[in-house]
């Protein structure tokens, strides 16, 4: 609350400060006093600003904000490092959800940042479906004018952020100490009013708020109110609480807020600039910077887009309002991708897929055994069907078919594969009929074969010759049993005497084998014994070797020596001869 005579602010009553605070784990007193009482830092100095209730709220609000910030990025980068895998990954997939248009009877800066994030994803849509749909056509060679479907968006666009645009005008704005929400208000007129079709003056409308610019966007004309905007973009923390959160007894806190830079960060040299943008830098500035990288993203992946309708605005279910569902139509591009799709062409279809899948609605029109052309494949079966044939064109690598006829191609392509399957079905059931009637004929054959023995052994059965023929013929089996029996003791002794040679070949072949094994065993011993003394052979040949080496080299050496004591010997004798020479001549001086 004020205090009584001045603009400071003072807190009324600590009840809920000492909630929060215990919450954070800071001290009641200094959280309040960081409030109400912040240290700011001017020159080299610091000095204690007073906040009136407005400042005091705004910093509650940033605050709060930063914490909720700081604290959800937190939990996603947990999030994403447990689920985090080492294996490779090329593919992904994303769900990306935005708030609506917004247009209410009072608009403000949140409206706008709101609205500029819409126009920059329509036009990403429009894009999309609209002019690289119409790309495409030129790329294949279809005959195609270009169609402006008057969705350009990018006046609005290039009016919010382009410079001297409204975000980069509101940031230079926070820039200066004396700037008001109403100079920002009359640099938007002079740099926009009359220069941009995007930009008009509003029309107030009795018992709504007070409206002070408006911009005509894609989904219709919102009124905007800047009242508050230089401090909303601004969202400054109060340093003197942050500096408070980094010394709180609640460690998570702490963390969060370890790396702002506040007027407390010494700065280091090469790096203070950008600490220092970092910690000032503008809503408007993040808020284009996040969604330039969110666009950037989107421009790298193929979209699928779902479109939300609001039925209507009273929230009742059952209730459609027409012309609100028609208005969210039109501005969403939904409609003018249906018309999109009457002119152009929507399907296409690789000729190599068309064919193979196709063929069977005119399998003569491409003959066997023929090279032919996926392309030129495709032509002929087209133009032997009884189809409009300026409901489809061919581009360099693909079909295209206007709205409706791949649909019909693929009705007839149903009606031919139930015809096939249907005289599949019919021949396989003749067969299968033709099998049965066989199989009843041979028993009717059958029957009356057993119906005719039947009768004839009825009329025999008390014929008394018959009579005497059941009575013989179970003797005369026994007959023939004592004939096979005999047989069989025949056989039994032929049996036991092939039994008995294969005895006494069996023991002389096993009697052999010993002896092949004892013969075996014995070579073996040999072979070693040849082995040990081949062993020994090489190993004293080896010794031979060696000592030869070494014998060959002393002969070596000594032979060396001799030639030197030659040499020496040589050298002596002549010196000798030489002394002996001098001798005689002294001689003969001396007799002379």
């Amino acid at each position: 609350k004020l205090k009584q005579r001045e603009e400071q602010a003072e807190p009324d009553g600590t009840e809920e400060a000492d909630k929060s605070a215990y919450l954070m784990g800071l001290n009641s007193a200094d959280l309040l006093k960081g409030l109400c009482h912040p240290r700011v830092k001017v020159g080299n100095e610091y000095v204690t600003k007073g906040q009136n209730v407005q400042q005091v709220a705004y910093a509650t609000g940033a605050l709060a904000k930063a914490v909720y910030e700081k604290m959800f990025n937190w939990m996603v980068t947990r999030i994403n490092a447990t689920l985090e895998t080492k294996q490779p990954r090329q593919y992904f997939i994303g769900v990306l959800d935005i708030a609506g248009f917004e247009i209410f009877d009072f608009n403000s800066f949140e409206q706008l940042c709101i609205n500029f994030t819409n126009e920059k994803l329509q036009q990403f849509f429009n894009h999309h479906m609209f002019v690289l749909e119409q790309e495409e056509y030129k790329k294949e060679g279809i005959e195609w004018e270009f169609i402006d479907f008057g969705m350009d968006l990018q006046a609005c666009i290039d009016l919010i952020e382009k410079p001297m645009g409204i975000m980069s005008i509101l940031e230079e704005e926070c820039m200066f100490p004396k700037a008001t929400d109403m100079t920002f208000k009359a640099k938007l007129f002079d740099n926009h009013l009359g220069k941009s079709s995007n930009f008009q003056k509003p029309r107030n409308i009795k018992g709504r708020p007070e409206a002070h610019f408006s911009l005509i966007h894609y989904a219709g004309t919102v009124d905007y109110n800047i009242i508050g905007w230089l401090q909303k973009n601004k969202d400054p923390l109060n340093e003197t609480v942050v500096e408070l959160y980094k010394k709180s007894s609640l460690k998570m806190l702490g963390a969060l807020f370890a790396n702002y830079a506040g007027f407390d960060t010494p700065i280091e040299r090469g790096k203070g600039k950008a600490k220092k943008g970092s910690s000032f830098q503008t809503v408007s500035a993040l808020h284009r910077e996040n969604l330039n990288k969110l666009m950037t993203n989107l421009r790298s992946t193929h979209p699928h887009f779902v479109r939300c309708i609001i039925p209507n605005e009273t929230k009742t279910p059952g209730l459609i309002d027409n012309p609100l569902v028609m208005h969210q139509l039109r501005c969403n591009g939904v409609l003018e991708g249906i018309r999109i799709c009457r002119k152009g062409f929507p399907n296409r279809i690789l000729y190599g897929d068309f064919r193979q899948r196709y063929r069977i609605l005119n399998p003569a029109a491409i003959p066997e055994g023929q090279f032919i052309d996926s392309r030129k494949g495709s032509e002929k079966l087209l133009g032997s069907l009884d189809i409009d044939h300026n409901q489809y064109k061919f581009g360099h690598t693909k079909v295209f078919f206007k709205a409706g006829l791949l649909g019909l191609l693929e009705e007839m392509r149903d009606e031919r594969l139930s015809r096939i399957i249907t005289r599949i079905q019919a021949q396989s059931r003749g067969v299968l009929s033709r099998m049965e009637f066989k199989k009843l004929l041979e028993r009717r054959d059958s029957l009356l074969v057993i119906q005719w023995n039947i009768r004839a052994f009825m009329g025999v059965k008390n014929w008394p010759w018959m009579k005497l023929y059941f009575k013989i013929k179970p003797l005369l089996k026994s007959a023939e049993t004592e004939k096979e029996i005999a047989l069989m003791k025949e056989e039994f002794g032929r049996l036991k005497e092939a039994l008995e040679k294969s005895e006494a070949r069996r023991k002389e072949l096993e009697e052999k084998m010993v002896s092949l094994l004892q013969e075996k065993n014995d070579l073996q011993l040999q072979v070693q014994a040849e082995q040990d003394n081949l062993a020994d052979a090489e190993e004293r040949c080896d010794q031979l070797i060696k000592n030869k080496i070494q014998l060959e080299a002393k002969v070596k050496e000594m032979t060396e020596r001799l030639e030197d004591e030659e040499e020496m010997n040589a050298e002596l004798t002549a010196k000798k001869r030489k002394l002996e020479d001098e001798c005689s001549e002294l001689k003969r001086d001396i007799d002379d």
